[in-house]
């Protein structure tokens, strides 16, 4: 068994568990925890949460709040796919193998699911016991930019105004930085911030993420179209379909495929100079640009 393996059967089922206590614990009507837990508890890769962690493992620091923020993560990725899904967004039916969100509950009560999610998230981090005053305010500000009009809410937007044009690479660049790489990004900073990790390692993190969140985004155009929807757990080909912007139908995909590599190998590159370039962050880095889902 791989490192990798090993830390994610570790570590897996403890976000699971987290995510599932945060929302039992609150006081809020039954039908809108259900709907929260529906697609919190819908499957995926939890690459998000999971990469706080393996920042934390990495730099030997361990702090019994870092699954709480980990997982606040993910409920903020899992409030943007209820969203995306919806008739006036992406309109798609089936999300991670199982019906989206508002095909179950209807789509008041999903735009409130959503928007449960993403404010719970943040009070989360502020009764947080183990870090200090200083920590969390640094953590809400990164994630409040990296999840709103500057980071993923941002690139949602440019992307809906993408669709139907033809875009250049930088500004198709410009979307996944924001809509993709910005709640990435954020996921590995914040285990930085965690353990109080220097400026040095901090650019390090920053370099990795940036060029990091470029190559899933491209592996994610990839498999759009070679992938099939068994395999997805979403609807294959529903960019062709949508006129989006993709790697593939701006660079082709040998283009795209070369692109991916590039970022690849940009983003393991920053870890040279902090002696993080053989664990965990480069297992993620081939995990993220070879997966078939």
């Amino acid at each position: 068994m791989s490192n990798l393996n090993a830390f994610i059967q570790a570590n897996q089922p403890l976000i699971e568990q987290q995510l599932e206590s945060m929302i039992n614990e609150i006081q809020a009507p039954s039908q809108l925890k259900e709907a929260m837990l529906y697609s919190l508890k819908a499957g995926g890769k939890r690459i998000r949460p999971l990469y706080t962690l393996a920042v934390l493992q990495e730099l030997n620091v361990k702090n019994e709040d870092a699954i709480k923020v980990a997982s606040t993560i993910e409920m903020i990725h899992t409030y943007s796919l209820i969203h995306d899904d919806l008739p006036s967004m992406d309109n798609d039916d089936l999300r991670r193998g199982k019906p989206t969100n508002h095909k179950v509950f209807g789509e008041a009560l999903a735009i409130l699911a959503g928007d449960a999610l993403v404010t719970l998230a943040f009070g989360i981090i502020a009764r947080l016991k183990n870090l200090d005053a200083e920590q969390k305010v640094f953590l809400i500000d990164r994630l409040s930019f990296a999840s709103g009009a500057e980071g993923m809410v941002g690139g949602q937007v440019l992307d809906i105004l993408g669709e139907g044009k033809t875009l250049s690479l930088e500004e198709l660049e410009e979307v996944h930085i924001n809509k993709t790489g910005a709640l990435l990004l954020f996921s590995i900073i914040a285990g930085g911030i965690i353990a109080k990790a220097n400026e040095e390692v901090m650019d390090a993190l920053r370099q990795y993420a940036f060029h990091i969140g470029l190559a899933f985004q491209i592996q994610d155009d990839i498999l759009d179209i070679e992938g099939t929807s068994e395999q997805l757990g979403k609807t294959a080909g529903k960019d062709i379909l949508s006129e989006k912007n993709t790697y593939p139908s701006i660079l082709t995909m040998a283009g795209a495929k070369e692109q991916l590599k590039r970022q690849y190998d940009l983003a393991t590159e920053a870890l040279n100079q902090v002696n993080l370039n053989d664990g965990l962050l480069i297992e993620l880095a081939n995990y993220i640009t070879k997966r078939s889902k």
